[in-house]
This record gives C-alpha cells, sequence and structure tokens, in this order.
C-alpha cells in the first residue's frame, strides 16, 4: 500500500489527502513517533496507510509547518553534472562516474523553511532525493530500488563564490550552508508511482520557470547511483541521494538568487516545496 511520510513537530505523521496523522497515535503506540525510526519500517508504514480512510485524523495540512521528511540524515550525499544539458550549460565534459560531492547533514530543512543567502552568488538547483530504506553494501543496480524507501522532492542551494573559491571546487562547503537543503514535502513510497524512473521536475523562480526536464534523462539513474554509492560506502537507512539538477541554473543564465525570491520546486507525483529567500549578512 502506498504511503507519504510527513514530519509534523518533529513527529512521523502520514498524509491522506489535506490532513495527517500522527503515527504513533495512528498505531496505538506501536509506530515510532521519529520519522528516522519510522523509515525504518516501511511494511508498517504501508499497512497503516491501508487504514487511514477508517481513522480520525490528527489535523490539517493546512494548520501546520511540515518539517523536512528525513531530519537526520546519517549521510547527504549529492551528485553533480547528471542532466547532459546541465553539463552543456556549464561548459562540463560529460562524467563518466558519478561527481559526487557530500552536503552537510546541518543544512536540512523542511519543504517551507526560508533559505538564508550569505552572499550575492546563491543558485537554485531542484533535485530528485532517493531516501534509503533497507542498509546494503555491494549492491547491484538490479537490486537497487529494494533498497529505496521513497523519493522527495529537494534544492541543492549553492554559494557559488564559495563553491569555486579555489581550484579543486569546494562543492562541500558552497553547499552547506545552514538552510542550504530543503526537502519534501514527504516521502513518498516507491509503489506510489506507475514508474519511478521518469518524472517531470520544474522549479520556478518567483512567476518564472526555470528548470523543466524528466528524471528519465539523468546521465546516471537512481539504480547506478545507489549501486555505484554502496560499493564504496555501507548505506543506512534515512541517507538521501541528491540525484543532480537539470538544465536552467541561475549562474548560466546569470540569475542568481535575491531578497524575497520564492523558490518553488514542484516533481509530478510527490508534491511541492515553496522556499523564500532571505539575504542575510555575508559570510565573510
Amino acid at each position: 500500500m502506498p504511503f507519504r511520510l510527513a514530519s509534523v513537530g518533529g513527529r512521523a505523521a502520514l498524509v491522506d489527502g489535506d490532513h495527517y496523522h500522527d503515527l504513533e497515535a495512528l498505531s496505538g503506540g506501536t509506530a515510532a513517533a521519529d520519522p528516522m525510526a519510522a523509515l525504518a519500517d516501511p511494511a508498517g508504514l504501508s499497512r497503516l496507510a491501508e487504514g487511514l480512510g477508517d481513522a480520525d485524523p490528527t489535523g490539517a495540512l493546512a494548520d501546520v509547518e511540515l518539517g523536512p521528511p528525513v531530519p537526520r540524515p546519517r549521510n547527504c550525499y549529492g551528485v553533480g553534472l547528471n542532466y547532459a544539458q546541465h553539463a552543456a550549460e556549464s561548459g562540463a565534459a560529460l562524467p563518466a562516474d558519478p561527481l559526487v560531492f557530500t552536503k552537510f547533514p546541518s543544512c536540512i530543512v523542511g519543504p517551507t523553511s526560508e533559505v538564508r543567502l550569505r552572499s550575492d552568488g546563491v543558485d537554485y538547483e531542484g533535485e530528485l532525493v532517493v531516501v534509503i530504506g533497507e542498509p546494503g553494501h555491494d549492491i547491484e543496480p538490479g537490486r537497487a530500488w529494494d533498497h529505496v524507501v521513497g523519493l522527495t522532492v529537494g534544492q541543492d542551494i549553492s554559494d557559488r563564490p564559495t563553491q569555486f573559491m579555489t581550484p579543486p571546487t569546494h562543492f562541500d562547503l558552497g553547499k552547506s550552508f545552514d538552510t542550504f537543503g530543503p526537502i519534501g514535502p514527504w516521502v513518498v513510497s516507491t509503489d506510489s508511482f506507475e514508474d519511478p524512473t521518469d518524472l517531470r521536475l520544474r522549479t520556478w523562480v518567483n512567476d518564472e520557470l526555470r528548470q523543466d526536464d524528466r528524471t528519465s534523462n539523468l546521465i546516471f539513474d537512481v539504480a547506478h547511483l545507489v549501486s555505484f554509492l554502496s560499493h564504496i560506502t555501507s548505506l543506512q537507512t534515512g541517507d538521501i541521494i541528491f540525484t543532480g539538477t537539470p538544465h536552467g541554473v541561475g549562474m548560466s543564465q546569470d540569475e542568481l538568487l535575491a531578497d524575497g525570491d520564492v523558490i518553488t520546486t514542484t516533481i509530478e507525483g510527490i508534491g511541492t516545496m515553496t522556499n523564500r529567500c532571505v539575504r542575510v549578512s555575508d559570510w565573510r
């Protein structure tokens, strides 16, 4: 049974239409209140989701602010240049292997959180985010989706001056400022999709559509990324992978983010995030 797992006030919740159900209350105390622990039991989430129609909701989504559905990932990976048109707009050759970097887990925030700009060179990057369920290592591509508990929407916010301040580049620092990892609005189980490998991803800044592509155009698809990473480091429940951004980023158009800009990111079958930018003091 498909499910959508959200975080409300730091507590795990299942989403049903415009309402949510506190997971611990819904289960009579048998399910974990911590979203990180809930991710370890997708079968239990599916069973509880099946009975949502007979349960009274805890509240309306419109009345709460959602937190990141994966609030404390152990590891947070990013993948650069994973769409051909984005590589072209960046003036880069197509990578022969995934270009992997880390985003510090401390940058993760919710689907409506503010993005705090620490320079005039901050960029948006809408992305599909993979959430690991069953742990594993040396995972073969044909088994990779068995280790994915669900998908969510992400923004790989990037401070370009920091990213490129020295050779080689500081992907990790430039993409890990506080608030630079909005994810949400919830984790959607993989059985919710007719084809989880082909989803439309769009990003607007204010009312202007900046990015519009399909995840089927990933150079290295989800199965390849999960397998590739697992042969280097064991993947654990709640690890997340930002799979890469399509073309249309601000740097290529000289359209970087400014105070008051609103980033809207949506992926079909998952949902929408809306993040307002706030210009704060320069970091140096």
